[in-house]
């Protein structure tokens, strides 16, 4: 525990020679691959719902809004290999090379040039070891703006900790239920007309030309059911 609380002060270390830049096709080889959400502006790093640890336990409770989850169902539940994959990154974040692959991965051109990264399209974060790895990749990618969505209440504590360039949203627990007032980014499910902020249903199911989550200004996202 005192190495994750070190970790998220500063440099996660990873043993890697001093000076010697990481190659993509070794940096793929850890953190097996990015996911690349069709309505999103960039890539993103996604993990098995199943192993969500709050997000799990209300996909159970009706009017939650992880009831129904997308990333329970759908392809994700359709094909094999997306599942295995995510459960390959899972065990990948405790690689000691998992930062600096993350990283090298992120800065590459390819992933660079959007500009935006998003954390968890499908899963959470999943301890304090792991948000000091998050907040150590996003300390060596700082061209590009990070969002974390999350369910986990106890990041709180360490939310002032977290990099400039990340804005972690908590997430509502419960449809229709007010934005917490208690964190300083958030993000709420609605079936209220016109109290939806979210544009992406007007777009195609497209992110287009908004940033908002990313936004540090903008303190809730109000997404409609679907």
């Amino acid at each position: 525990m005192k190495k994750c609380k070190a970790a998220i002060k500063g440099c996660h270390p990873d043993g890697w020679p001093a000076g010697r830049p990481m190659k993509i096709k070794d940096a793929d080889k850890i953190i097996i691959s990015l996911s690349k959400p069709e309505k999103m502006p960039g890539y993103a790093y996604g993990l098995p719902a199943w192993e969500c640890k709050t997000g799990a336990k209300l996909a159970l409770v009706p009017g939650s809004v992880c009831a129904g989850c997308y990333a329970m169902k759908g392809n994700y539940a359709r094909f094999p290999e997306i599942k295995k994959s995510q459960y390959k990154r899972l065990a990948a974040i405790r690689h000691p090379l998992w930062v600096r692959a993350m990283a090298a991965k992120i800065n590459s051109v390819a992933v660079s040039k959007h500009k935006f990264f998003r954390w968890h399209d499908a899963g959470d974060v999943q301890d304090l070891r792991h948000l000091a790895k998050i907040f150590e990749v996003c300390r060596r990618t700082p061209e590009i703006q990070h969002w974390m969505p999350t369910r986990e209440a106890w990041t709180k504590r360490w939310i002032e900790r977290a990099p400039s360039n990340l804005v972690i949203r908590f997430s509502g627990t419960m449809i229709d239920q007010p934005a917490v007032k208690s964190w300083p980014n958030t993000s709420t499910v609605t079936t209220t007309p016109g109290s939806r902020t979210c544009s992406a249903p007007d777009n195609g199911g497209q992110c287009g030309s908004c940033r908002a989550c990313w936004n540090p200004e903008i303190k809730n996202i109000a997404y409609g059911k679907h």
